[in-house]
């Protein structure tokens, strides 16, 4: 009976730890893709401004 429960319990800490590399490696991905949007906006961030200048200026029919 010992062994039994025993067994139980290190099947159960063993799932845990499972579900913890998996937080980590979600916690990681995203810590990824953060960082490749916030590149993404540095680099083309005055592009995409001027764009939506030259948008705003062509709505107010401004010459320019």
């Amino acid at each position: 009976m010992i062994q039994y429960l025993n067994i139980l319990l290190n099947a159960r800490l063993a799932k845990s730890d499972e579900r913890g590399a998996t937080a980590v490696e979600y916690g990681l991905l995203v810590a990824l893709i953060a960082g490749v949007i916030i590149l993404v906006v540095g680099f083309l961030g005055q592009d995409i401004l001027g764009a939506f200048d030259g948008v705003e200026n062509e709505i107010n029919g401004d010459q320019g």
